[in-house]
């Protein structure tokens, strides 16, 4: 059994760590609505884009773009958005753990290299067998939209060069504040839409200058929003997880301090109880 002098310690312990823990869910939530109304904003354009220029894709043919060209995947890259920083749930361990079963299943048959994004998955990654091939460690929230086109067009260059047959994606995407959708797409080469998708629109429009042009003019601009989309998504669904979990360390550090008062009472009590049995014992001596 404690003693009382312990368990005031623990409490004043465990009420420092929710001070903490409130603060940390303030800063988690205001950064969450920056992020969710910057994905809210952004979403409408991320995810018609493709669509639209897809569609002029197919009408381009195959031969319209390299990055239209599917090619046998013996080498792949895959680009994994995690954060640098913990104290979000399972926001980090879900997304390794899916891009490590990625990993695995593709290294079966293809040479897989890794773009990673945030500590976590540097640190989890390097006791892999994966080839790293360039890294964001530090501050991930602060990378700029500059930052992650530089890294599209890095890919893209490495599957114009051949030096890489298939880019992948995996991150989070912001679904709710209970809980992020794990993603994992190709964004090289590109997939148009199966002529089926389209069959309300049978005739090929006059494009000027030609569906070729454009295709070449927007495809790399379309493929470069998707790194930024899966950042962004990324970013509100790590400051939702972050803010969920904030919010249950302190709503568990109010249950123990409520926890530890009731055996701080129960203690008191007891040594009240005791020295009045011993007061007792006393004044019925002194009458013997």
């Amino acid at each position: 059994m404690p003693t009382l002098i312990e368990l005031r310690r623990r409490i004043k312990s465990v009420k420092n760590t929710q001070q903490v823990t409130k603060a940390m869910k303030s800063v988690s939530t205001a950064k969450f609505k920056k992020a969710q109304r910057t994905v809210q904003e952004g979403r409408p354009h991320w995810h018609a884009g493709p669509a639209l220029l897809w569609e002029t894709a197919r009408w381009a043919g195959p031969e319209g773009h390299p990055f239209l060209a599917a090619r046998e995947e013996k080498r792949i890259h895959v680009l994994v958005v995690g954060s640098d920083k913990g104290l979000c749930g399972s926001f980090n361990s879900a997304l390794l753990s899916r891009a490590q079963a990625f990993a695995a299943e593709k290294s079966i048959a293809s040479a897989v290299r890794l773009v990673l994004v945030g500590r976590k998955a540097v640190q989890h990654f390097r006791r892999q067998p994966y080839p790293i091939d360039w890294a964001f460690p530090e501050r991930t929230d602060k990378l700029t939209e500059a930052d992650l086109r530089d890294t599209a067009r890095r890919l893209m260059k490495k599957f114009l060069h051949q030096e890489t047959d298939a880019v992948y994606l995996v991150f989070n995407e912001f679904k709710s504040v209970l809980a992020p959708r794990l993603v994992t797409t190709r964004i090289l080469p590109v997939h148009p839409p199966e002529p089926a998708a389209f069959a309300h629109r049978p005739e090929t429009p006059a494009w000027e200058p030609g569906p070729a042009a454009v295709v070449d003019g927007l495809l790399p601009l379309v493929i470069e929003d998707q790194v930024v989309h899966a950042y962004f998504e990324s970013q509100a669904a790590e400051q939702a997880a972050r803010m969920m979990a904030m919010d249950g360390a302190t709503r568990n550090a109010g249950e123990l301090v409520h926890k530890y008062f009731l055996i701080l009472n129960k203690i008191r009590q007891a040594g009240i109880t005791k020295e009045l049995l011993e007061i007792m014992t006393a004044v019925e001596a002194m009458k013997k």
